[in-house]
């Protein structure tokens, strides 16, 4: 981002903290599918009663209790949401930043 000359803003959940809101607002964006890690660590140590959450109204609520759960980067501009940093994505996303 900084080679390209994209200007951005850097949140990171565990130092800046994350709220409802914010991640009501990228569940709306993209999806629990796309937001929701289910590879990591923290998926794997969830009850079956958390990971049952996901398919719920609670899913924000879970993610603001483990943050780790959400799929990262996440991207927004202008209220529009998008996540991951794939090499082969790279073009797109750059476009799409600029745009």
């Amino acid at each position: 981002m900084d080679a390209e000359g994209t200007a951005y803003n850097y949140h990171d959940f565990r130092k800046d903290g994350l709220d409802l809101a914010l991640v009501e607002r990228m569940l709306a964006g993209v999806g629990a599918d796309t937001l929701v890690n289910k590879r990591g660590t923290t998926w794997r140590k969830l009850t079956d009663e958390q990971k049952a959450a996901v398919e719920t109204d609670q899913v924000a609520s879970l993610l603001v209790a483990n943050d780790a759960l959400i799929k990262r980067p996440v991207w927004e501009k202008d209220g529009v949401f998008r996540t991951g940093f794939a090499a082969k994505d790279m073009d797109a996303l750059q476009t799409w930043l600029k745009s």
